[in-house]
């Protein structure tokens, strides 16, 4: 049972990351460590390693179609090399608990940007350029996909349309260009003091390129705006999940050791799911299918 939700979870980090350019990489360090079985300390630096690969697969079929900007790919990803590679450095002297709070709190964070897309649509900016402030924010983006392996699709893109002025399905494209960059850079920083589980980690790598690939297909025809915003009520869950692991003992206890904790539990995950569903099936009467 965990070998078929570890792969249907493997190929979902794909089919995210080629059909939203991000979002899939944000999931890959709770499959690794819930599903798989790998200690955060290895599941970050393998996390790296699948987001990489995967990126580069998914970049393909993109850059075919046309929905690929290099000039402004290239300057915001290897900018972000950088960070990305002072982050996989700093991770080695940071307490996990603590990485895996801000994990939580990054994930939280881009429900919030993905869950508000619907009603605040982004629209890119009238004029392309901004190079130094593309730069500036690629390596704060790598500094975060270098701590945590996360790629940081989730705020690329909006960067790459609010900022660069890229139309969303280049964005797209383009965000794969710039985490597959940064992500090697912090995989090569982690490398110095870390040790990949390589059998677990090339096997899921392989499942998520399958995903990828079939993502990449599917990007031109359903609404990334609809999906992004049921992708961020998945995460508010997600990052629940990850705070709650991280959370003081007596409050761990409080809340799955009690029946009225567990109870409380399930009430709020049953308001979750209804809240969602009503934000969704909005979402998707006010969003325009493509052509």
């Amino acid at each position: 049972m965990t070998l078929a939700v570890t792969s249907a979870a493997a190929v979902a980090i794909g089919l995210l990351l080629g059909l939203l350019g991000g979002g899939g990489s944000i999931l890959t360090v709770p499959v690794l460590v819930y599903l798989a079985g790998q200690s955060p300390e290895a599941a970050i630096p393998s996390s790296l390693f699948v987001v990489a690969v995967t990126s580069a697969f998914a970049l393909l079929p993109h850059a075919r179609a046309g929905r690929v900007h290099w000039r402004v790919g290239l300057v915001f990803g290897t900018a972000g090399l950088a960070g990305a590679y002072a982050g996989g450095r700093l991770a080695a002297g940071i307490p996990t608990p603590v990485l895996l709070t801000g994990f939580g709190l990054l994930m939280a964070a881009a429900a919030t940007i993905m869950i508000r897309s619907c009603r605040r649509p982004i629209r890119p900016a009238p004029h392309a350029g901004r190079l130094p402030v593309l730069a500036g924010l690629g390596i704060a983006v790598g500094l975060v996909t270098g701590l945590v392996g996360a790629g940081g699709g989730f705020v690329i893109v909006p960067v790459l349309v609010l900022l660069a002025g890229l139309p969303m399905t280049t964005a797209v494209g383009t965000s794969l260009l710039v985490i597959a960059l940064q992500a090697a850079a912090g995989l090569a920083g982690h490398l110095q003091h870390a040790t990949i589980d390589w059998p677990i980690t090339l096997a899921v790598t392989a499942l998520a390129i399958v995903g990828s690939l079939a993502g990449a297909r599917l990007a031109a025809h359903i609404p990334a705006q609809l999906l992004r915003t049921s992708f961020g009520w998945f995460l508010v869950a997600m990052a629940g999940t990850v705070l709650l692991a991280q959370a003081p003992a007596a409050a761990r206890h409080a809340l799955a050791g009690t029946s009225g904790g567990r109870l409380a539990i399930v009430a709020g995950g049953a308001t979750l799911a209804v809240a969602a569903a009503r934000h969704v099936r909005t979402c998707r009467a006010s969003t325009p299918h493509p052509r």
